[in-house]
């Protein structure tokens, strides 16, 4: 009998964009399956309101929920820590391992994890964030030894919003970024639909693309004890 697989998704309220392009991801494994629990977020900025969207209760009764479907791995699929501090999802981390007894992830210590695994200290930056909101990104990857070359961003509160941008804005930031020729570029943000995007890009620049998407699936499947060579043209991520 297969071993099914089940991957718990805890998902800001006003994502469109990570449900499907997960799935879609995970369309030639039919033993993996994901499961999405929401909580809200609306406001992407360092307002007070904002900030205070991403308190761990409401994310720990998220993933009390998803750990009722026997979840495999719980993967915070937002990046929040991002601006708050890497060291906040370390601690999401714990804390959901304690209160479920099953390991969690998030897309920023999946994409740090990827970065560091392929020594790519110097990397680009593309998201639809406020000005304040990417300094502060910025900021936090400078001071874990990180350089950013280069970076774009729509200076947009969203968070439904993100879903919105096309393809075409996507493309043309990612490529007014790899001009700067980083060893890595990261979208960073999973809600904008930029993960269907990354195997075409990495053909035209050369240069690998960390979607914050695709590295929360990445690391989960890997948690999971998938092969992720079986995800096929989502870009070079699923190789390593």
């Amino acid at each position: 009998m297969i071993r099914r697989v089940r991957l718990g998704m805890l998902t800001p309220s006003s994502n469109t964009v990570l449900e499907p392009v997960t799935a879609a991801m995970l369309a030639n494994l039919p033993e993996v399956s994901a499961h999405f629990a929401r909580f809200p977020v609306v406001e992407i900025s360092l307002r007070e309101p904002a900030l205070g969207q991403f308190d761990r209760a409401p994310l720990l009764d998220a993933a009390r929920l998803l750990a009722d479907a026997r979840v495999d791995v719980i993967a915070w699929n937002g990046t929040s820590a991002g601006w708050l501090g890497f060291d906040t999802d370390e601690a999401l981390c714990a804390e959901i391992a304690q209160a479920t007894g099953i390991p969690a992830t998030t897309s920023v210590l999946a994409l740090n994890e990827v970065m560091r695994a392929t020594s790519a200290d110097r990397f680009g930056l593309v998201t639809p964030y406020l000005h304040d909101v990417q300094a502060r990104i910025l900021a936090n990857y400078a001071a874990a030894g990180f350089d950013c070359v280069a970076e774009r961003h729509l200076g947009d509160p969203g968070n439904f919003s993100f879903s919105e941008v096309g393809a075409d804005v996507i493309r043309a930031m990612v490529g007014e970024v790899a001009a700067a020729r980083p060893a890595c570029i990261s979208t960073f943000c999973t809600n904008l639909r930029a993960a269907p995007l990354v195997a075409e890009l990495e053909r035209e620049f050369g240069i690998p693309i960390y979607d914050t998407v695709s590295v929360a699936v990445w690391k989960a499947l890997k948690i999971g004890g998938v092969d992720t060579s079986r995800v096929v043209d989502w870009g070079r991520l699923f190789k390593m």
